[in-house]
This record gives structure tokens, C-alpha cells and sequence, in this order.
């Protein structure tokens, strides 16, 4: 029966790949190479796992009496859920972890997903990321362009204590590796007796990996490269560099998409890039009672959409995972052979010290604060009922 299944899914998945051209150019989607020619249906089998996150309708209204749906302006936020949700699968579960329908999935799979649910409670929910987006600048409802959704993720993963992530984001076109590593290797508890703690913790583990698989003390990073290819359209000198991106095995993809229009790109074919589209309203779908989710609305089980290199607009951030230190050292080896060494005119930068003229690098850590924005409103609007309860048993 399973293999009747398999059978059954992809003679569906055949039907679905038709419209893709027969060629002997190799698709890349985030790291993974496929031939049309051979395996169209697992191609579509990697698209349909990646997380895909839409337009939602009739959510609890965000800050209580914001809007109920994010259509016409979620779009970016949505991309920037995708682009996280993709280094937690690769965190938990592995890039080679494949979805199917009706499949039961291990619980991490149904975590990851709780954390993106359309509750003010979900630490990367349209909500959280909504209200973050106000303290740079976006009022509610507002869009928000590749380096700002950036910039809100790097803010929530600081009260994310499950996934542990270190999220850097570039400044000015420029990765430093002394930064990255002085973050991913710093302790995260803030007070003397937990940094103590740490340290005995990973003493006592010496070179040995912990039970997650990581390397002791390494927080697993999400690098963040916000970029502009051009003033108006995308510069064609920096095409090759920025498809050879898709191909690094810690590709997260990239953000970026036309005006007012956000895609989630995944891969190449090739001068056309193939994306994810939020652009779909779906229903709020919530959690049962066992925590699991009825997710097959959270993975798009068609051809995924294609559009010409030429027509993306110029404003994107490449996102990439590095799980342990190795992973980021061989990135860093593929920009420099890959990137850095082929472009006249680089897309990026990749340097070893943290320039003298810039600021000092201080690794983010979690405010003081104990809540995140939505309970901060909430803890807010609770202060305000017992302002009015103490007037009224005044008067």
C-alpha cells in the first residue's frame, strides 16, 4: 500500500512538472541539483517539503484590535517565515527531510510549525513579527522590504530559547567573520553564574558533540545578506554570482521579488528563477489538541512558479545556515573561489576582521525584558483594565 501510494504521488507530480521545459540543464533548489530529464518528480518532492507560508484570514487581530489578515501586505513577512522555517528543518530534521501527505512527521517537524502559527502566542507569527516591525519603523499593515524583515527576525530569534539560533544580518554589503564567530561562540545566559555554568558544561564535554549533534558552545547561525544588485533592474554582472549562491549547500534561498511583491526564491533553471508565492489567502489553521497540525495547507504541492533573472527586482537578502563552525568555514571558502575570485564587481564582501571604522561588534542579547511584544501589549492592556477597576472602587 505505501508503494501504491508513492506510485499514486508521483504520476500526480509528473502531471504537475509537464509545463517545465524539457531541457539538460540541472535545477538547483537550495543546494540539491536535479535533472528534469531523470527525476522530475523528485524535484517537486524537495519543493512540496519546503514550508510554505501565504496570506492568512480570520487570525485573532493582531494587538487586539489590528487587522485579522495580512492580504495585500504579509507578503515579505511571509517570505521571511519561509526563509526561517527552512534553517529550522535544516537545524532539526536535515535538508534531505522529505514531506508527504498524510505522513505522520516526528514532533520537532510539528514544533517548527507551531512556532509560525497566526497567534499572538507563536514566537515568529505574523503578529510578533508585525509589532517587532514597529520599532523599525513599519506601522501595522505596512510592507516591509528584504533588509527589514531581516532585521525583525534577528530581534524575535533572541527570545527563542528552542532553536537557539545566532542570526546575522550584513551591514553594508560586508560579512565579517570575526563577528559571526565571536557571536556564534559567545555564551547566550547573560548572568555570571550561567556563563559559569556554560563554560563547565562545555568543559565537561571537551571535543565531544552533544546530543543535538552540534559542535559544544556553537550556536547554530542564520546569515542574512541584504543586498542591492542595481539602482533600477538587477545589474546582469551579478547574475552568475547570485545563482551560484542556490547552489551552496547552506542555501536558505533568497528574499526579494518585484515592487511591492514578495517572493521566496529556492532555485534556478537557467535564467529563470523559481520561487514560492504567498501570494494565496488561506484560513488560519491552528493546533489541535495534541499539538499536531493539519498542514497540508503549509506546503505548496504544485509546480512551483519561474520568472526571468532580468525582471527581479534589484533590493534582495540571500539567506544561508551553517549548523556547525565546518559548515560556515566551508562557506566561506565557496565565496571566495565561487564569488569573490570570479566577480569584477563583487556582490558581497567577505573579510576577516571587523573594519576599523565601524562601531564595535557587541552580539545581540535578549532585552531585559522577560516578554515579547504581543505580551508586552497584552501585560499592557491587563495594567489598564486594573487602572479602570481601582477608578470605579474609587469613586
Amino acid at each position: 500500500s505505501v508503494l501504491s501510494r508513492y506510485e499514486n504521488q508521483i504520476t500526480i507530480l509528473s502531471d504537475y512538472l509537464e509545463e517545465f521545459p524539457e531541457t539538460d540543464e540541472p535545477v538547483w533548489i537550495l543546494g540539491r541539483q536535479h535533472h528534469l530529464s531523470t527525476d522530475k518528480s523528485k524535484l517537486l518532492l524537495d519543493v512540496s517539503a519546503r514550508l510554505w507560508f501565504t496570506y492568512r484570514r480570520k487570525f485573532s487581530p493582531i494587538g487586539g484590535t489590528g487587522p485579522s489578515s495580512d492580504t495585500g501586505w504579509g507578503c515579505m513577512l511571509r517570505c521571511g517565515q519561509m526563509m526561517l522555517a527552512q534553517a529550522l528543518i535544516c537545524r532539526h530534521l536535515g535538508r534531505d527531510w522529505q514531506w508527504e501527505k498524510h505522513k505522520k512527521q516526528p514532533e520537532e517537524y510539528h514544533r517548527i510549525l507551531r512556532c509560525f502559527l497566526d497567534r499572538k502566542d507563536c514566537c515568529y507569527s505574523i503578529h510578533q513579527m508585525a509589532q517587532m516591525g514597529v520599532g523599525e519603523g513599519k506601522s501595522i499593515g505596512e510592507w516591509f522590504g528584504p533588509n527589514t524583515v531581516a532585521q525583525v527576525l534577528k530581534k524575535l530569534a533572541l527570545f527563542d530559547e528552542w532553536n537557539s539560533l545566532a542570526v546575522y544580518v550584513s551591514m553594508d554589503n560586508t560579512v565579517v567573520i570575526e563577528d559571526i564567530k565571536k557571536m556564534c561562540w559567545s555564551p547566550a545566559p547573560s548572568s555570571g553564574v550561567a556563563h559559569s555554568a556554560a563554560h563547565l558544561h562545555r568543559s565537561a564535554l571537551g571535543q565531544n558533540r552533544n546530543t543535538a549533534g552540534l559542535c559544544p558552545g556553537w550556536k547554530p547561525l542564520l546569515l542574512i545578506i541584504p543586498l542591492r544588485l542595481g539602482i533600477n533592474h538587477i545589474n546582469p554582472v551579478y547574475i552568475d554570482a547570485f545563482k551560484e549562491c542556490f547552489k551552496m549547500p547552506q542555501s536558505l534561498g533568497a528574499l526579494g521579488g518585484k515592487p511591492n511583491n514578495a517572493y521566496y526564491f529556492i532555485g534556478f533553471l537557467g535564467n529563470e528563477l523559481i520561487y514560492l508565492d504567498p501570494h494565496t489567502t488561506q484560513s488560519f489553521v491552528d493546533s489541535e489538541e495534541n499539538g499536531t497540525i493539519d498542514d497540508e495547507s503549509f506546503h505548496c504541492q504544485q509546480a512551483p512558479h519561474r520568472m526571468k533573472i532580468m525582471n527581479l527586482d534589484p533590493s534582495v537578502a540571500l539567506g544561508f545556515f551553517c549548523k556547525e563552525e565546518c559548515d560556515f568555514d566551508n562557506w566561506c571558502s565557496l565565496v571566495q573561489k565561487e564569488i569573490v575570485k570570479q566577480q569584477s564587481l563583487r556582490m558581497f564582501e567577505l573579510v576577516q576582521k571587523h573594519p576599523p571604522h565601524w562601531p564595535p561588534f557587541i552580539p545581540p542579547s535578549k532585552p531585559e525584558v522577560t516578554t515579547s511584544g504581543a505580551e508586552l501589549i497584552e501585560s499592557t492592556d491587563k495594567l489598564f483594565e486594573l487602572e479602570e477597576e481601582f477608578e470605579i472602587l474609587s469613586v
